[in-house]
């Protein structure tokens, strides 16, 4: 047990860095936690989406929510709106929301769903939480305590200012140990295993374990171990993005509750609404569009939307989609973009900054001794979820109907989809997603989002007729979602209007 480590290095600030140093601060206090970033690489800083796994996060470490909202430029995510998606008709859209279904893991409201030959939406039939983001509804009272929620929820905020913010609270309120200072060499020892990190103004300094968050220059897990990236080009296309701030034409004007993410004919555009501005981005293969392409079909959205003429610069981020062969290497763990990026839909890169976080803080204390075992577990496991987050972006893409362009006919082939992806949808054409379609107990993406996407861009199972039974408790689910809109619209602020409120008052704790 002298064995045990003591002394954890982050390499890299930012929401992944100082995400893993808070966490494991907050829930090992006898451990020395340092973490060194370098204000030569300044953070990449358009993380703006979480999951709702980010309100236990920030529990977990011990940061106030009403602090959050009043630090970050806070506004709640209870979901995602994806325009044009299936056909890129007018006006067309759906829901993936955060609210799982009425009656989920109970009853399966699909045969119901089906038999009424609907015309509303299955995220409208089986959830309040599209209702409520059409109306521009919070998802929880003024009264309601921190992290508490009558909807579902996540965030939406500045990453820049919320990198500051954890900084700041991992430093003051949990006593990690900041080093500013640039890295000029890693040493090791004779076994392989990394023993310090050579810095130009602190000399070497040294842990048992270090953690990778140098974001895409994956400094020690790409560079020094060279642990190659596994690429996902051939599946999801996109490696490049133009990214905008924006400001509202007016001060109040209404807030969306959820990320927007619109298809243009090469590519997607992604909006996220924070307070005060807008961050806006294009989303596109350069295999399949110019960047001018992409600058013009980024211009013509924000003229849409109602932008103000005056717009700046899209900063242009370009990224190789895939993730590494392995994040876990002999003393080393790669966390956040040195491990792996595939592209911003679904928000899928700071969740999973939390859920390694979290399993290596689970798995702690330990021993170098039995790190081998521990590191052999997490490349199987992350490596699974890794490609269940891929099977998930590509769901997107592959049931669309759009013809305008060969990024979706290519999109549409299935040479293009994941294995796993090519033996589900023939059996969702027999039934819905269940369960049982995947193996883990703690999935990344429930079998309800599935059915959201499914369902969302026109996909229909080919079902068996169902019990009397089963349609009558599908149509129950149905009645008590409407009844749940009926309730809360009225019962909710509006998105804004929380916000001011808890800036002024903040939130019962």
């Amino acid at each position: 047990m002298n064995d045990r480590l003591q002394h954890i290095l982050v390499l890299g600030g930012g929401s992944a860095g100082w995400l893993v140093a808070a966490l494991l601060a907050a829930e090992h206090p006898g451990l020395h936690i340092t973490l060194i970033e370098s204000s030569e690489q300044p953070p990449i800083g358009v993380g703006e989406g979480t999951w709702p796994s980010m309100r236990d996060t920030l529990r977990r470490i011990g940061l106030s929510e009403t602090e959050f909202v009043r630090r970050c430029q806070m506004s709640f995510k209870q979901g995602s709106r994806f325009d044009g998606w299936a056909t890129g008709a007018a006006g067309e859209h759906y829901y993936h929301p955060f609210m799982l279904p009425v009656g989920h893991g109970d009853v399966d409201p699909v045969p119901a769903w089906l038999a009424a030959e609907p015309a509303i939406a299955f995220a409208d039939a089986v959830s309040p939480s599209p209702q409520l983001c059409d109306a521009g509804r919070a998802p929880k009272q003024p009264q309601t305590p921190e992290f508490g929620a009558v909807a579902n929820y996540a965030y939406h905020f500045d990453a820049g200012l919320f990198g500051q913010a954890l900084r700041e609270h991992a430093v003051q309120k949990l006593g990690v140990r900041h080093i500013a200072d640039h890295v000029e060499a890693v040493l090791t020892q004779d076994n392989g295993d990394i023993v310090s990190l050579q810095t130009r103004d602190h000399g070497a300094v040294s842990a048992d374990l270090f953690i990778d968050c140098s974001g895409i220059a994956s400094r020690l897990i790409g560079q020094h171990f060279g642990v190659p990236l596994k690429s996902e080009r051939a599946v999801l296309f996109n490696d490049a993005a133009l990214a905008l701030q924006v400001p509202y034409a007016q001060p109040e004007a209404p807030l969306a509750p959820v990320t927007i993410a619109t298809a243009w004919a090469k590519g997607w555009i992604w909006d996220i609404g924070l307070p005060s501005r807008r961050g806006v981005g294009a989303v596109y293969s350069r295999a399949h569009a110019s960047d001018d392409e992409a600058h013009a079909a980024l211009q013509a959205y924000l003229d849409r939307t109602g932008a103000p003429a005056e717009r700046g610069t899209p900063r242009p981020i370009c990224f190789d989609p895939g993730y590494r062969e392995r994040f876990w290497v002999r003393n080393c763990l790669a966390i956040g973009l040195s491990s792996g990026f595939i592209e911003p839909l679904e928000a899928s890169a700071l969740a999973l900054v939390e859920l390694s976080a979290q399993r290596l803080c689970d798995e702690l204390p330990m021993t170098r001794a039995g790190m081998d075992a521990v590191a052999r577990r997490f490349n199987d496991d992350f490596g699974y979820r890794w490609g269940r987050v891929i099977d998930f972006l590509k769901l997107h893409y592959a049931l669309s109907q759009r013809d305008d362009s060969d990024y979706w006919r290519a999109h549409r082939d299935p040479a293009s989809w994941p294995q796993s992806l090519r033996d589900q949808l023939p059996l969702w054409r027999l039934r819905p997603p269940a369960r049982h379609d995947f193996g883990r107990i703690d999935e990344v993406f429930p079998a309800a989002s599935y059915q959201y996407i499914l369902y969302g861009m026109g996909f229909r199972p080919d079902a068996a007729p169902a019990a009397a039974a089963t349609l009558q408790a599908g149509r129950a689910c149905f009645d008590e979602a409407a009844r749940q809109v009926r309730r809360l619209v009225p019962a909710l602020p509006s998105h804004r209007a929380l916000i001011q409120h808890i800036l002024q008052h903040g939130l019962p704790t």
